[in-house]
């Protein structure tokens, strides 16, 4: 009975929910691992900014191009079947890190080509994303009551930060004490244990489609739902522009190694920095959630991101930095959690695949293309004015949304 009258926790009642939710909480502890070790390995091999820039440019671009076609699949397809394909697919693309990154490869095939095999297996990885996020957002619908939605988006959103918290810090600390291998490994492991928690989620037939739509019209479908909500096409904007040009997170390997002089395990707590600060975030508007001015609440929150970003690009401090980061995830979860609420409420459930596979385009495209973009603008400027070059255009994109567009400012829900 106690359960039932918490409404954020009434809603783990549902053992699918709850297989869901521990699953993709081990599916996304596994990725931030995995981001962790390769982008410091592809650092440790060429010590090149750009270098690791290129890492979320060989995962965009499969994602990006599959992104469309995996939309029109899932809403068409058993989303259970698609997540869990998507799962198997990511299990073997770990096991396939784990053997690439080792000590035996780089003595048998030389450094040159273990950075090959890391980028290629991360093109792989891309087109994986592709189907597991959005399949991932089209199920959450099927496995709660409608009303429960929102305490359900909350356990969505906060087990994905614990997961980000949790990733690189676990990554960092097992490679400084056990070795790449080993944490690897480890991944495997938990990827296992992901995909038959996945399994227990009964098979969630599509919704129906009219009849002879083709698979462009029915993208075409998804794009003209998000034009016309301009609340939503707004919230994913705002993130896009902003990430893209604010987020410091791919070059922290150097910030770690050549600034703060911390190595891997200083790189695994700044990864962890962010999403510490919105895992507590969630955890507060879970509890006390905003009842109103959600639209200027997100707009603030991202231009403090902004001046977060500027200052931890100047910070000489290891734990300035860490605070400065700290600081940032706390800021992004309140834009997280608005953008998040807005598309699980205004998305029908027969295009929730379309909406999600778009709603992934933006976020790849602020997340790893930023990380080309930051790979790009260090080695032009140099690594530190490239994050205050980023952190500037982010208070930029925030100040010309404010005043274009009036109806995110004002909205609510």
């Amino acid at each position: 009975m106690a359960l039932a009258r918490h409404s954020s926790l009434a809603v783990l009642r549902h053992a699918e929910f709850r297989s869901y939710i521990g699953s993709r909480a081990l599916f996304i502890l596994v990725l931030n691992m995995q981001a962790t070790l390769v982008s410091w390995k592809v650092y440790e091999i060429t010590k090149d900014p750009l270098s690791i820039g290129l890492i979320g440019l060989a995962e965009f671009v499969p994602a990006f191009l599959a992104a469309f076609y995996s939309g029109f699949l899932i809403d068409r397809s058993d989303k259970r079947k698609v997540l869990v394909l998507s799962f198997a697919a990511n299990l073997l693309l770990t096991a396939a890190f784990a053997l690439v990154t080792g000590q035996a490869a780089m003595a048998w095939v030389g450094k040159q080509a273990v950075l090959v095999g890391i980028y290629a297996i991360t093109f792989c990885s891309g087109l994986a994303r592709a189907f597991s996020g959005p399949s991932s957002f089209a199920l959450v619908t099927r496995l709660i009551p409608k009303e429960e939605l929102p305490a359900a988006i909350s356990w969505h959103s906060t087990s994905w930060q614990v997961s980000a918290v949790s990733g690189p810090a676990l990554a960092g600390l097992m490679y400084a004490k056990a070795g790449i291998t080993p944490t690897f490994l480890f991944m495997v492991c938990a990827m296992t244990v992901a995909l038959l928690a996945s399994l227990r989620i009964q098979p969630k037939p599509p919704e129906p489609v009219p009849e002879g739509e083709t698979m462009l019209e029915s993208i075409r479908q998804g794009f003209r739902f998000v034009w016309k909500s301009r609340e939503v096409l707004g919230a994913l904007s705002l993130d896009l522009f902003a990430v893209f040009f604010g987020g410091a997170t791919a070059l922290l390997p150097y910030f770690s190694d050549e600034i703060l002089g911390r190595g891997p395990e200083g790189l695994g707590i700044l990864r962890s920095a962010p999403s510490l600060g919105a895992v507590l975030l969630m955890i507060w508007v879970t509890i006390w959630p905003m009842r109103s001015r959600q639209g200027q609440y997100m707009l603030l929150s991202v231009a403090g991101f902004g001046i977060c970003t500027i200052c931890f690009g100047l910070s000489t401090s290891f734990w300035l930095s860490f605070a400065l980061l700290f600081l940032s995830g706390v800021l992004d979860g309140i834009s997280v959690v608005v953008r998040s609420t807005i598309l699980q409420m205004k998305t029908p459930d027969e295009m929730r695949g379309r909406v999600a596979s778009l709603n992934s385009i933006f976020i790849m495209s602020s997340n790893e293309l930023g990380a080309f973009e930051s790979g790009i603008t260090a080695r032009w400027m140099g690594v530190v004015p490239a994050v205050v070059f980023g952190g500037c255009m982010t208070l930029i994109v925030t100040a010309a949304t404010w005043l274009k567009a009036p109806t995110l400012r004002k909205m609510e829900y």
